[in-house]
């Protein structure tokens, strides 16, 4: 065996072995855009009339309705996503807002798919579409509450 097949062997073994460390990237994933929109969440619940304002100057309907709303979102949304807590659930009105923010407000600026693929929202609005299809991964409330769930079901079932 050449030197060379020996590497490419020890390649494909550890390419073979790293769906075993999945939940390190979404945990990390999770840690990461729920922090942020807490953060900015918590931002917009503490400046409800300048974020009124802001809604307003888009053309967003109901903005003072829609400005908490958006807030609350955020911050809920992205403590519940750290947690891992209904992460699947939480995911579509955290992607939902990042739609509105891209239609009401940054497709303005777009001229090209370029300009478009540049903005945060169109990214943060897919990370929450992998998160509602991939879930809150083994390291979560999620996970626990269904650990406890499918060991109390075997429970109920076996009495």
């Amino acid at each position: 065996m050449t030197t060379f097949e020996g590497l490419a062997n020890r390649v494909e073994r550890t390419f073979r072995g790293l769906p075993r460390f999945e939940w390190v990237a979404v945990l990390a994933m999770r840690l990461f855009i729920g922090y942020f929109f807490a953060e900015t969440g918590w931002g917009k619940i503490h400046n409800l009339e300048g974020m009124t304002k802001r809604f307003m100057e888009w053309g967003i309907p109901f903005p003072a309705f829609n400005a908490a709303l958006s807030g609350y979102a955020e911050f809920l949304g992205g403590v519940f996503v750290m947690a891992g807590f209904m992460v699947r659930f939480v995911s579509l009105p955290l992607a939902f807002n990042m739609l509105v923010a891209i239609v009401s407000v940054k497709l303005k600026s777009v001229t090209d798919l370029s300009s478009f693929v540049e903005l945060d929202e169109p990214l943060y609005g897919l990370v929450f579409v992998w998160m509602f299809f991939t879930g809150a991964g083994p390291i979560s409330v999620d996970a626990l509450i269904q650990r406890w769930w499918s060991g109390r079901s075997l429970t109920a079932r076996r009495e």
